[in-house]
């Protein structure tokens, strides 16, 4: 019987969230008094929990800072959430150098064009099916979902399915 090879998405050991336009739908919301409000999709987050679950960790990293994210993020265990990151390149950088893991076994889903750098720094990159059009050509997965409707779901069942063999 011949060996099945892996995919470029069975070696992934770190998954790198975008937050706002991702696990948001990238619309800003705004209280009363100004505060800033996020929307989050439970799905997205039940994914994230059986993703790391099953050995993956997960990031979660923005150009925003934000107590709903950080609240968010504590609530489903995420151990590792950088805010207000103006050069996410290097934060993968010291995140793998820290873990130990090389940026090509990393992953990352993405909407817009500052991450265009991240993208081309990690093994995959993926975007949501309503990214800016040079982020989708520069991904290597799409979402056939939006942010914040369940993309990041989408991507860590790909994930799942990819580690135990199947497409």
């Amino acid at each position: 019987m011949k060996a099945r090879k892996a995919t470029p998405l069975a070696r992934i050991q770190l998954l790198i969230l975008d937050v706002d336009g991702v696990l948001t739908d990238g619309r800003l919301y705004f209280g009363a008094r100004g505060e800033p409000l996020k929307v989050f999709h439970v799905r997205d987050g039940h994914g994230i929990k059986l993703l790391m679950g099953a050995g993956v960790e997960v990031a979660a990293v923005s150009g925003r800072r934000s107590s709903a994210v950080a609240a968010r993020m504590r609530e489903l265990g995420v151990p590792h959430v950088m805010q207000a990151c103006s050069d996410k390149v290097a934060a993968l950088q010291r995140l793998t150098r820290r873990l130990g893991l090389d940026p090509l076994n990393c992953a990352c889903i993405c909407d817009d064009t500052p991450d265009l750098p991240l993208m081309s720094a990690v093994g995959v990159a993926g975007a949501v099916a309503d990214a800016h059009p040079l982020v989708l050509s520069a991904a290597h997965w799409i979402a056939k979902t939006e942010g914040g409707r369940g993309a990041v779901r989408e991507l860590c069942d790909a994930l799942l399915r990819a580690r135990a063999g199947r497409r």
